[in-house]
């Protein structure tokens, strides 16, 4: 892996707050090389209920050297090798993510989000990482959200996955034509998940590797379900 120092703080994270006094809190994380930005326009398009107070927090990950992208700086949650079974994990990126993550997620518990009112997630990287830390949590989530993504480290979850987490609902959506994250590794990372949490759900779509519109209204109505 590429030696540099990573700053998980150089740009804050996009926050956007609707409807009424905030009593939930969404944290959307972005894929590869993309930021915060990537997925903030979509919070009209969820169609949440006006009078549910939510927060969304869309961070920036750290820039770093990407071996898929031949060493390339850019945003990224993690050093990526190759995208197969046979390829080395980053797991030292993974846990540093991951510990941010829990900064974030904390972040909200102590200005009195509930963390059963917290839903944790994103899109492909980001949906990945989402996926890892929401699932090792040490208190209950609201909802996990997985999107075009696979299981980082998949053979550790059963022994570090958090009892609190054994039953968090977690969406996960495919596109049955992804060429980055082939269908297939989406598929075994639920079956995966699903070994150990039977509330995760499986969704699938004619795309490929990014967000449709009917995609974005199971989403929403998701959210509702998980917030009650």
């Amino acid at each position: 892996m590429a030696d540099m120092t990573i700053h998980y703080d150089d740009v804050e994270p996009i926050l956007i707050e609707t409807g009424g006094p905030v009593t939930a809190s969404v944290i959307w994380l972005h894929g590869l090389g993309a930021d915060g930005n990537d997925f903030a326009g979509i919070v009209p398009e969820l169609g949440m209920p006006e009078d549910l107070g939510l927060r969304y927090i869309f961070p920036h990950a750290p820039m770093r050297p990407v071996t898929l992208n031949m060493g390339h700086v850019m945003r990224a949650w993690y050093d990526i090798v190759g995208l197969d079974a046979s390829s080395a994990e980053d797991k030292v990126g993974i846990t540093q993510s991951q510990q941010y993550i829990d900064k974030l997620i904390q972040c909200e518990i102590d200005q009195g989000i509930a963390s059963q009112r917290i839903i944790v997630g994103g899109f492909s990287q980001g949906g990945a990482l989402g996926l890892y830390a929401g699932l090792r949590f040490d208190q209950a989530l609201a909802g996990i959200l997985a999107l075009s993504c696979y299981l980082p480290l998949a053979s550790e979850l059963s022994v570090q996955i958090s009892d609190a987490n054994r039953g968090t609902p977690v969406f996960f959506a495919h596109g049955r034509q992804d060429p980055v994250v082939d269908f297939s590794m989406g598929c075994q990372s639920y079956e995966r998940v699903r070994g150990v949490n039977p509330a995760a759900v499986f969704h699938e779509y004619p795309m490929g590797h990014n967000v449709i519109g009917e995609e974005i209204q199971d989403i929403g109505v998701w959210i509702r379900e998980c917030l009650g």
